[in-house]
């Protein structure tokens, strides 16, 4: 994204309850090891051995982040998240695993996303983001066409995208979107590609809480 764009808002709640011991000092010190450069900058230089680069977009408390950065320790995996609960939660479970290949942006993941370069990304999560259920709270969601671009920009050609949602209008939204952009392909092809879970997906407490208005749907589309 170029200097013309105004700067990024986030809505919603930034705190809520009061953080434990351990997170403060997991803030005060994890934090700023795995804080993200804060000019444009190249993932592999972060990592050079990653075979692949992921990134995901309000990990929430961190449980899907951090247990896939488990899973393959050959993927350097990128999250970004404004809540600064959900965000010292990551990093309780990043120190839990002694995990040595992840990276965080403690903010709107559209500012980490305007410094990474074309081509960069092999998958990006949008996992459950707040729904903004509401008509006149549409506008911001997440998933609108300036993010579409520049998802396109970041991802290579055959790069995944993963989004789920428990609000049925919100899959829609999404949906319509997606496929409405030449640079992106909708994989399903049957019923169960959108009504289960994909055989990789990490479960999160969250997720569990069935918070929407339907069982959860997963998207996941293809950059062509």
């Amino acid at each position: 994204m170029s200097d013309a764009h105004p700067a990024t808002r986030t809505y919603g709640r930034i705190k809520a309850r009061p953080l434990k011991p351990r997170q403060v000092r997991l803030l005060e010190t994890l934090a700023h090891t795995l804080a993200i450069p804060a000019e444009p900058f190249d993932p592999r230089a972060l990592k050079p051995d990653a075979q692949e680069v992921w990134l995901e977009a309000g990990f929430g408390a961190g449980e899907h982040l951090a247990g896939q950065a488990a899973r393959r320790p050959d993927v350097l995996s990128l999250g970004a998240e404004p809540f600064v609960n959900g965000f010292a939660a990551c990093l309780a479970h990043i120190d839990d695993a002694q995990l040595r290949n992840v990276r965080l942006h403690h903010g709107d993941v559209r500012e980490l996303m305007a410094r990474l370069p074309n081509a960069s990304l092999d998958r990006v999560y949008v996992l459950f983001p707040d729904p903004w259920p509401k008509t006149r709270h549409k506008k911001r969601r997440l998933i609108e066409p300036a993010f579409i671009a520049e998802a396109a920009r970041l991802m290579k050609p055959g790069a995944r995208l993963r989004f789920a949602t428990d609000w049925a209008d919100y899959a829609d939204w999404t949906l319509e979107r997606l496929i409405a952009s030449p640079q992106f392909r909708w994989t399903a092809e049957a019923a169960d590609d959108w009504r289960k879970p994909p055989a990789d997906h990490i479960s999160t407490r969250y997720e569990q809480k069935r918070l929407g208005d339907c069982a959860p749907i997963w998207l996941e589309f293809e950059r062509v």
